[in-house]
C-alpha cells in the first residue's frame, strides 16, 4: 500500500494557513475544520511549515494568554523543519517516519508541490484495512484447503 492509496480514499484536500495569520485565527481554523494540524503555505502550493495542536500547546505553556494577542503570528510558533512524504511512499515507510520523528501529520509533496496530507489516523486505518484483507485471504485459503 502506498500514500497514493490513502489519498485516493480520503481525498487530497489540505487545509492551509499563511504564516502571517494570527495564532488565534489559526487556532479557530483548527477547531472549525476539526483537524490537528494546518500546513503553513504562503502561496498554497509549497510547504513553508506546519502548525499542529502540539505547537500551540507548547507555546501556551511558555507564553500563556500572550500567545493569543493579535500580533502573534503563525510563523512565530510553527514547526519550520517539516517532514514530508510523496504519493509513491509506502505506508510502512510513512509509519516509520512518523514513529521515529514523533510526528502525527505528513504533508504529501509531489514535484515540490503540496498534493495532500496524511495523519497517523489515516495510516493506521489503511494498515488495519490491509491486515484485515490479509486475514480474509488466509482464512479463505485455509477453508478452501479443507
Amino acid at each position: 500500500m502506498r500514500v497514493s492509496d490513502i489519498l485516493a480514499s480520503k481525498g487530497r484536500r489540505v487545509v492551509t494557513v499563511r504564516s502571517d495569520v494570527s495564532v488565534a485565527t489559526a487556532l479557530h481554523k483548527l477547531v472549525l475544520e476539526r483537524i490537528g494540524a494546518l500546513v503553513v503555505s504562503d502561496d498554497g502550493e509549497h510547504v513553508d511549515g506546519i502548525l499542529s495542536e502540539r505547537d500551540i500547546v507548547r507555546a501556551l505553556a511558555t507564553e500563556g494568554e500572550e500567545l493569543l494577542r493579535p500580533d502573534r503570528r503563525v510563523a512565530d510558533i510553527m514547526t519550520h523543519s517539516v517532514r514530508v512524504c510523496t504519493p509513491d511512499d509506502s505506508v510502512r515507510h510513512v509509519m516509520d517516519v512518523m514513529t521515529r520523528f514523533r510526528v502525527r501529520h505528513l504533508p504529501v509533496v509531489e514535484g515540490g508541490r503540496l498534493v495532500g496530507i496524511v495523519s497517523i489516523g489515516d495510516v493506521v486505518k489503511m494498515r488495519l484495512d490491509e491486515l484485515e484483507l490479509e486475514t480474509s485471504v488466509l482464512r479463505d485459503a485455509w477453508i478452501a484447503s479443507r
